[in-house]
């Protein structure tokens, strides 16, 4: 078994089913991987369609159900890592789509890697958010700027004269949603940092453990391509920051060096805690402002923004909500910190 995909899941049946389905249409031989799904608590109708879809798509490869406490995805992760069989980890997120070639991609890198003598890398797929057909301008910003992945940066990039494919982005590039890696080596240090029910960092932490340990660099393959159906409300990616925050402090204390590497400074220390506090107080009335604002992208259609200057509209507009998402940010801080108290 060469490569076992992990894919952590909970309430989520048809969107889980089309990633599915997309496995079972890999180029691959089937019998050189295996699809672990892991269950982060009871999901009779998850579990039963997965199985129905993988009988009925997926010939000789095998289908693993691990059906866990709800305890949170990472958790679930780490069940998955030490059930998995393949030498290589394949990490997806359930919404996700995979096209043919997308497994034979991954471990194509990893065979290249090892037949030169070079050392174990993490590869990073391609993972554009989808295009429905009635599309609000915060379906294009999300699509189209860095407001949640990096993907434009990385793409253009990766379209320029000159570039490197051997070129190390970094383990603020290791997204969870599709990445692989040997398996060993996230055994040996440790899996997934995992504590209940808390959202964010878990996969940019592991990079940067695998990078300290192994030298190993985040290389993009964008050929490695598994479309990404997720669709935001505005109060979602305004929660997704205040999550991210409370995350950065649990982060920051588990693994300093994480910490310091990530956002350049020790934000459990006392003067950074005072700084989040001023900042909050400060910035309420200019964040409530660009809220008002911001919850209206939901509303307006994709083309308010046509023409021959959008992307650079787009821009703009996201880095308008720059202040709104600090802002967020650094409540949840306070708030995983004990010096603030959720709002409704």
């Amino acid at each position: 078994m060469e490569v076992s995909v992990l894919i952590p899941t909970y309430g989520r049946a048809e969107k889980l089913a089309r990633c599915l389905r997309g496995l079972a249409d890999q180029t691959m031989d089937a019998t050189r991987f295996e699809v672990i799904v892991g269950f982060d608590g009871a999901d009779e109708a998850g579990a039963s369609l997965a199985a129905r879809v993988w009988r009925e798509n997926a010939g000789r490869a095998e289908l693993r159900v691990l059906e866990c406490a709800r305890e949170g995805y990472t958790l679930v992760r780490n069940r998955m890592l030490s059930a998995g069989r393949g030498r290589i980890m394949v990490s997806l997120n359930d919404d996700v789509r995979p096209e043919p070639d997308f497994l034979n991609v991954h471990v194509r890198e990893h065979e290249r890697r090892r037949a030169s003598g070079a050392g174990p890398a993490i590869v990073v797929g391609h993972s554009p958010y989808a295009r429905r057909e009635e599309e609000t301008l915060l379906d294009r910003l999300v699509r189209r700027t860095s407001m949640v992945f990096f993907y434009d940066v990385m793409n253009r990039a990766a379209c320029a004269p000159g570039y490197d494919p051997d070129r190390d982005w970094g383990f603020r590039h290791c997204f969870g949603l599709n990445f692989s890696v040997d398996a060993a080596c996230v055994r040996e240090v440790g899996g997934f940092f995992a504590r209940p029910h808390l959202y964010g960092y878990d996969d940019i932490e592991l990079g940067f453990r695998l990078a300290a340990r192994f030298e190993m660099p985040v290389l993009y393959r964008p050929s490695a391509l598994a479309e990404h159906e997720h669709f935001y409300q505005p109060h979602d990616l305004i929660e997704r920051e205040r999550k991210l925050g409370m995350a950065a402090w649990a982060f920051t204390g588990a693994n300093p060096a994480f910490g310091l590497a990530c956002f350049g400074r020790d934000l459990c220390s006392g003067a950074e805690v005072a700084y989040s506090r001023e900042f909050v107080a400060r910035e309420r009335d200019a964040a409530e402002r660009v809220r008002a604002d911001f919850l209206n992208h939901g509303h307006l259609p994709g083309n308010a923004v046509d023409g021959p200057h959008e992307q650079q509209m787009l821009e703009l507009i996201a880095q308008q909500f720059v202040l709104l998402k600090r802002w967020e940010w650094r409540s949840g801080l306070l708030f995983a910190a004990g010096l603030e108290a959720p709002r409704a």
